[in-house]
């Protein structure tokens, strides 16, 4: 069974037809807020992010015009101007959702005004289909997990109302064959054969989207909702059933995405990251979620769907030319997100933590393969940025995953051309260091906010501390994460810019295939071949401004060492020995590991055995 994902875009009745079921006027589609409200909310956001942005370029122009501009001095300001944004947004969001989690009464139900419906215990009456897509991944450790959901689900009392999806896009005969023996064996110990599905497609057309839009084509018309799963993400049966409680409550609600958060890991790479992006993310995704409001985030995954309108309006071009941009679409979540929306559905995402997890990458270079894969994804949006009908703000939101990664290679041009303004402005007796040591400590933490932020909402938090080990624990935990923000930062947007060349030049490829879950080590000749280039151009770094100017040298620090640590940083953080003693020491734990949910605990138990 095949797809061919095609370009089709809805006729200008579509439109007519979405704003006409738009609902009551003068508020979002499904009746949650006012328009008027967003839209005050967004212009304060705005403003807030211009006025942050003019006066870091007005204090960079200060230093950069001492002595006069030069070829570089321009350069530099073009490059901050397109990668500073990003930094600055994530300030004021980090801001926003600190001062909605702990500044106002009510700063939840201001952003997530659906959530009491969620709460109430109301009987399920819409039927869900519970989708695992896999290609290429390991089977038992798949079927597993989803097995965990169904155990959850049913012992809520609701489990009837869902059917279970194992959707294969695997090419390995091996891992096929393992599969469908897999499926049948679960089949029979259900009972209930109609309650489980395993298909296979013969080839990946349209990668995971593809494999959504052919379940929508062929099992869709009896469900009203799915929830698609990674093949490393889970959910706890009480949170889907609020989620689904939430849609049931809200009909014009397309989409709802819940905030997913990493699980216990034993790699010491991924315990030390997540451990950074479990308290970063709440205040950030709070105060996104404040402006974004109808317009949210969709992730792919761990998120419920209402199936109806997504399979009559989101579906995903083939966008024209050749490879690499050209083709199908690969970062597909955020694309579904804005149609869905243009069709008259919202989209929102629940910034509260519990019952929703995934794996993160074991390893530095397992992550930069899976951050590839995005960058490529959101580069395909430059081609979607004149889809017709689509909200201003998804618009924008398109245009905001575009410069996320375009914002990496502006960074490391700037730092590439620190020797030459260090020999351009050695002359200069009246050098303004003063303004350039302020302006780099302010950037410094404006990129350090949403994590600062995470920090500042667990100590706020009654009992967040203790959450996470103790006081003690938490602050050795968070000097260690910072340190590694530092260092993995370095190291991954220096390959996205490599990647970004090759791109330009018409020589990257990605592909889309298992990944890899459990730790393991990286030897030094693998992490050699992967990382030498940043070894060279931290050599390059490193030489000439310890030449030049060590005093620079050392102030560069936070954003270079990452170049000439690379192989050692992923050697030590991809070892097992690591990860194991951060976990026997409580360092950079997170909730899950002191008090395990039993979701995780039944699939922690089922790897034992």
């Amino acid at each position: 069974m095949t797809e061919t994902v095609t370009n089709q875009r809805p006729a200008p009745t579509t439109f007519l037809r979405a704003a006409q079921e738009a609902g009551p006027i003068g508020l979002t589609p499904a009746g949650l807020q006012a328009q008027a409200t967003l839209r005050a909310r967004r212009l304060v956001v705005l403003g807030l992010n211009l006025v942050t942005l003019a006066a870091l370029l007005a204090g960079l122009a200060v230093v950069l015009d001492t002595g006069g501009w030069s070829l570089a001095d321009v350069t530099i300001l073009t490059a901050f101007l397109i990668g500073a944004p990003w930094s600055v947004l994530g300030f004021w969001n980090a801001v926003i959702g600190l001062w909605l989690l702990h500044g106002c009464r009510d700063g939840l139900k201001a952003v997530v005004p659906f959530i009491e419906a969620g709460e109430r215990a109301t009987p399920l009456v819409l039927r869900t289909a519970v989708l695992m897509t896999l290609r290429n991944e390991d089977p038992a450790r798949a079927f597993r997990r989803l097995k965990v959901v169904k155990e959850s689900l049913d012992a809520t009392g609701e489990g009837v109302w869902f059917d279970y999806f194992v959707l294969s896009d695997t090419s390995d005969p091996a891992v096929v064959a393992a599969e469908a023996t897999l499926a049948e064996a679960w089949a029979q110990e259900i009972g209930e054969p109609a309650r489980l599905n395993y298909r296979r497609r013969l080839d990946n057309a349209g990668f995971k989207a593809g494999n959504l839009r052919d379940f929508c084509e062929h099992w869709g018309e009896r469900y009203e909702l799915m929830l698609p799963l990674d093949a490393d993400s889970v959910m706890a049966g009480d949170t889907i059933v609020k989620l689904v409680r939430v849609m049931q409550a809200h009909p014009k609600l397309g989409i709802l995405q819940s905030l997913v958060v990493g699980m216990p890991s034993r790699s010491a790479f991924a315990r030390i990251f997540q451990f950074g992006m479990r308290h970063g993310m709440r205040p950030y995704t709070m105060g996104s979620a404040w402006w974004g409001g109808d317009c949210g985030p969709f992730w792919g995954h761990n998120a419920l769907v209402r199936i109806a309108p997504f399979r009559e309006h989101c579906h995903l071009p083939v966008l024209p030319g050749g490879p690499p941009l050209g083709g199908a679409v690969m970062s597909h979540d955020q694309v579904e997100a804005v149609l869905m929306r243009r069709a008259g559905y919202e989209v929102r995402v629940l910034p509260v933590e519990g019952g929703s997890w995934e794996e993160n990458p074991p390893t530095m270079l397992d992550f930069a393969r899976r951050d590839l894969r995005w960058c490529l994804g959101n580069l395909q949006y430059l081609k979607l940025l004149d889809l017709p009908g689509l909200e201003p703000m998804s618009r924008f939101q398109l245009l905001w995953a575009i410069l996320m990664f375009l914002g990496l290679p502006a960074w490391s041009l700037m730092i590439a051309l620190a020797p030459l303004k260090v020999i351009e402005d050695s002359a200069i007796a009246d050098y303004p260091a003063a303004t350039a040591a302020g302006l780099y400590l302010l950037f410094l933490a404006l990129y350090l906010s949403p994590k600062l932020a995470g920090f500042a909402d667990i100590v706020l938090t009654r009992g967040g501390v203790r959450r996470y080990g103790g006081a003690l624990r938490f602050l050795l935990s968070a000097v260690i994460e910072t340190v590694f923000a530092f260092l993995q930062g370095a190291v991954s947007s220096f390959r996205t810019t490599l990647f970004m060349v090759g791109l330009a030049f018409g020589r990257a490829r990605i592909g889309w295939n298992g990944q890899a879950r459990d730790a393991h080590a990286l030897s030094f000749v693998t992490a050699l071949a992967g990382l030498w280039p940043h070894l060279l151009f931290g050599s390059y770094l490193f030489a000439t401004l310890y030449a030049l100017s060590p005093v620079v040298l050392i102030w560069s620090l936070p954003l270079t060492a990452g170049y000439l640590l690379a192989i050692p940083f992923a050697m030590l953080t991809a070892a097992p020995s690591l990860g194991t003693w951060l976990a026997r020491a409580g360092l950079c734990g997170i909730p899950e590991d002191l008090a395990m949910p039993p979701v995780l605990a039944a699939i922690r138990d089922g790897e034992r055995a």
